[in-house]
């Protein structure tokens, strides 16, 4: 868990009781996020952290483990749903979620860790780099092709991004 006292935030594990503040705070970023069901928070909950401030989630970040056909131990994890309540932007709560992400799928000793963003700048402060989205092909398929917002992956305006987590 990580704490900033003097912005009197907090990041911690999502439990069940987010599920619906975590299903707002993303819901209010329609432009910038391809909003999720409640049902698909619930289900995957586990990989939810969340920023709280006097009691009131205002943030959250996720994951998703994006298996390699053959070649279980290329898997990529994709960084999903980072939003934070713009009242707190600013104040590092979105690099504390993903540092704290980050640190939760070391375990798993994944090569490398993807996001498609809208937000370049943010990730590459982070480390990211920019790939082409034919690197994450598989991202494409399972995800982007129902995608509500965009008709070809290709032509949607969010970049690809990843971090090389490859630890030998």
């Amino acid at each position: 868990m990580e704490t900033n006292a003097e912005k009197n935030w907090t990041i911690r594990t999502a439990t069940l009781r987010d599920a619906l503040s975590v299903f707002e705070i993303v819901r209010t970023h329609k432009e910038d996020l391809i909003s999720r069901p409640i049902g698909d928070i619930v289900e995957n909950i586990d990989r939810f952290v969340v920023a709280v401030s006097d009691d009131r989630i205002v943030g959250c970040a996720s994951w998703k483990i994006l298996p390699e056909i053959g070649m279980p131990e290329r898997a990529s994890v994709e960084i999903q749903s980072v939003a934070v309540d713009s009242a707190f932007r600013r104040q590092g709560i979105g690099s504390a979620l993903i540092r704290t992400i980050l640190e939760q799928i070391r375990r798993f000793r994944p090569p490398h860790v993807i996001v498609l963003t809208f937000a370049p700048e943010f990730f590459a402060a982070l480390g990211f780099r920019r790939i082409p989205k034919t690197q994450v092909m598989h991202k494409l398929y399972m995800g982007c092709i129902n995608c509500t917002k965009h008709a070809n992956p290709f032509t949607c305006p969010e970049i690809a991004m990843t971090l090389n987590t490859d630890e030998d």
